[in-house]
């Protein structure tokens, strides 16, 4: 019995399918059925109820899911063992942001496979929030404000921000000076999030209302850039608009609270070696950022 089938098995017995098992393992639908197949004529017992909407577990599938998780995860844990200290194996996968995951994170994910030659790491980069049990994810960095999840979350590093507007929309509907101004203009969004602003020590919290959403912070900083209202983004994305002037920071003197890089992980006691290891080096690269002026904590 290859442990590979079995790793198959289960991936297909959670995704609920051969297509969507496929894309989480990285290989071909042909493979995963042909894995299935030998795995079932192994044990001599059909595992899997193929559907036009997928797979369906029949009974002795179910009874054998678990034993086959079990002995992957053993497998895992013994490879690890006997490995040179500190090296890793298997597999990571791992959920990232469209709009900040490719310039800021994909380093340290690079960084991560070179010095564990024996990890596959497969990053899926999307600004919607996955759900990771469901979808088969090990973790997901997220950044900004972290809402209520039951998920386990480490805080990485901090993130900033602050509100901008085009030079043009300035001109035309004016720059808000409070946050009570803000009432007044057109925010651009990600959805209906809060926004939050320092006042000395006090946080005052607005909720910003306009007629432009998006779940991707590129494209509201293009929103931004046509003049379309005034949008909270991270410095990340907004420095070289600022240093052109193509955008121009407003409100300045009520800066944004910083927001915070997560590693996001399903629940348990103990976070995976692999998910524990990206951690750090994540805390590594973001916890020392230094902070923008006007920011006191």
């Amino acid at each position: 019995m290859d442990i590979e089938e079995l790793r198959t098995f289960v991936e297909v017995a959670d995704a609920g399918g051969v297509s969507p098992a496929a894309r989480r393992l990285g290989i071909s639908k042909s493979m995963v059925s042909r894995r299935l197949v030998r795995l079932e004529a192994d044990l001599g017992v059909q595992l899997l109820a193929r559907t036009t909407r997928g797979a369906a577990l029949t009974e002795a599938g179910i009874t054998f899911r678990d034993h086959a998780a079990r002995v992957c995860a053993e497998i895992d844990q013994a490879r690890e063992t006997i490995l040179p200290a500190g090296d890793l194996c298997g597999r990571l996968r791992v959920a990232a942001p469209l709009s900040f995951g490719p310039t800021h994170f994909a380093a340290v994910l690079a960084q991560m496979a070179q010095r564990h030659p024996q990890l596959h790491i497969h990053t899926a980069y999307s600004d919607r929030f996955v759900d990771l049990i469901s979808e088969g994810f090990d973790c997901a960095i997220r950044v900004g404000y972290l809402p209520d999840s039951n998920m386990v979350a480490r805080r990485v590093g901090p993130i900033y921000g602050k509100l901008v507007a085009s030079p043009d929309y300035v001109k035309t509907y004016g720059a808000p000076q409070t946050p009570d101004d803000l009432v007044g203009h057109q925010a651009l969004t990600q959805g209906t999030e809060a926004w939050q602003f320092l006042d000395g020590e006090d946080v005052i919290t607005v909720y910003p209302r306009g007629r432009f959403k998006a779940d991707n912070a590129t494209a509201l900083a293009a929103a931004a850039l046509a003049g379309v209202g005034i949008a909270w983004i991270p410095d990340g994305i907004t420095h070289d608009h600022i240093v052109s002037g193509a955008l121009v920071p407003v409100m300045t003197d009520y800066p944004p609270p910083p927001a915070g890089i997560y590693v996001i992980r399903p629940p348990g006691p103990h976070p995976s070696r692999k998910v524990r290891v990206l951690t750090e080096m994540l805390i590594e690269c973001f916890d020392q950022a230094p902070k923008p002026a006007g920011v006191s904590r």
